[in-house]
């Protein structure tokens, strides 16, 4: 948690070097040296945290190398080879339990027993699709956006079918226009989120051009 410049010292001096990523009550400790070095880091972690009454969960707790990666906030965390190059980068992948989740919820609201308006589903399914695709779509997950995509075209329209008592040619009548071309299923002019169209951006690091409305200490 040092400067570049001494960081580098340390690399030198063949010491280990650590930085701690945090978000609310979930922290990360990212260790660049030895198993040894993690394990006493832990060791000093958790005498930090017993003072305050805190203790590292056992069951949460994990020791990973980067190339297996861990979850942290949602995301998967990785260090891979880049495709076609000898080259390694840490790579950011949405992980499998908010796709779980996600299919959850959606295999929920169009259950194919479920009477509710195809709507008011469809309002519920879009605030769902539209607050998790903003939050994950930072990620290397271009693929995954449209795989579930499709999952959710198809749970749709598998479900309308149902309610509607329709066959595939009733399917195709309502969906797919002269051409062959098919739209999203819409209701009451409310049409379906398309998670497969979603702006994919690679985070980039702003913390130090993040504006803030405190007065700094030293420029008060």
């Amino acid at each position: 948690m040092s400067t570049p410049g001494r960081r580098a010292h340390r690399r030198r001096k063949g010491l280990p070097n650590w930085r701690i990523v945090r978000y609310a009550d979930d922290f990360v400790v990212l260790v660049h040296g030895t198993g040894d070095d993690v394990e006493r880091l832990r060791e000093e972690i958790a005498e930090v945290l017993a003072p305050v009454g805190l203790r590292l969960s056992k069951t949460k707790t994990r020791v990973m190398h980067m190339s297996d990666g861990f979850d942290f906030v949602g995301f998967r965390i990785q260090w891979k080879r880049k495709r076609g190059t000898n080259k390694w980068y840490a790579y950011t992948f949405i992980g499998d339990r908010p796709i779980r989740s996600l299919k959850g919820k959606v295999r929920a609201l169009t259950s194919r027993l479920s009477q509710q308006p195809p709507r008011d589903v469809l309002v519920r399914l879009n605030r769902i699709m539209r607050g998790w695709s903003n939050y994950f779509r930072h990620a290397v997950c271009k693929h995954t956006m449209d795989s579930l995509g499709n999952f959710v075209w198809w749970r749709v329209v598998r479900w309308w079918k149902r309610l509607h008592r329709w066959r595939w040619k009733d399917v195709h009548r309502h969906l797919a226009d002269r051409t062959g071309r098919w739209h999203r299923p819409s209701a009451d002019g409310i049409e379906l989120f398309n998670l497969a169209k979603v702006s994919i951006t690679r985070y980039r690091y702003r913390g130090n051009t993040i504006s803030t409305p405190w007065t700094l200490s030293g420029h008060a």
